[in-house]
């Protein structure tokens, strides 16, 4: 059962957004229909803003404000190294480590043939691009361990081996706090490949 008009539409609107089913977007509806006036503002405001002021690092394709981006344009990181990653927000997933000084290029996706994204539709030339004046010694791939991941990272690791470079992965493994007996046969088996010294 749909309700009618502009509820509907809201309902609707929060539905299309990733993450969100039906069930959370009539929740999300129905708590801003309780909202004030002023935070309702806020939120139209905030989405307005991002969608005007929010475009791509013309270095990274990393979300920023001005181009070059924060972290490009840091002198005090590691320029003898880049992190690639799916998407933006895997960026700021590696910085709340605090490990990691080095430089990003996102790749904005992976291959997925299935949805006719191959490697021209990312930005892999861009990333040769950066490595042209050899000044990176080391290009870790920090994609999800998902198939398009696989895939994508087996795909640069064939691209960039000729180029003389280091290229690493992120370990994978079992995560910690995690059961053996919930624990899938890749995880297992990754988790005894990379196994190491205690």
């Amino acid at each position: 059962m749909a309700y009618d008009g502009a509820i509907q539409r809201l309902i609707d609107a929060f539905a299309s957004l990733p993450g969100i089913g039906p069930k959370g977007a009539q929740r999300i509806a129905f708590y801003m229909l309780s909202a004030s006036e002023e935070e309702a503002q806020r939120l139209a405001d905030a989405v307005l803003d991002a969608k005007h002021n929010i475009r791509f690092c013309e270095i990274c394709g990393n979300v920023c404000e001005t181009s070059p981006c924060t972290i490009c344009s840091d002198p005090r990181r590691d320029r003898s190294m880049i992190c690639v990653v799916e998407e933006p927000k895997d960026v700021m997933s590696i910085e709340r480590t605090r490990e990691y000084r080095g430089l990003y290029h996102v790749l904005g996706g992976t291959i997925n043939p299935m949805a006719n994204i191959g490697p021209n539709d990312l930005s892999i030339p861009k990333l040769l691009d950066r490595l042209k004046d050899g000044s990176v010694k080391e290009v870790i791939v920090a994609l999800n361990p998902n198939i398009e991941g696989e895939a994508t990272t087996t795909y640069l690791s064939r691209l960039l081996t000729p180029l003389e470079l280091k290229v690493t992965r992120l370990a994978s493994g079992l995560p910690v706090g995690g059961d053996l007996e919930y624990a899938d046969e890749i995880t297992l088996s990754r988790a005894l490949a990379g196994r190491r010294d205690v």
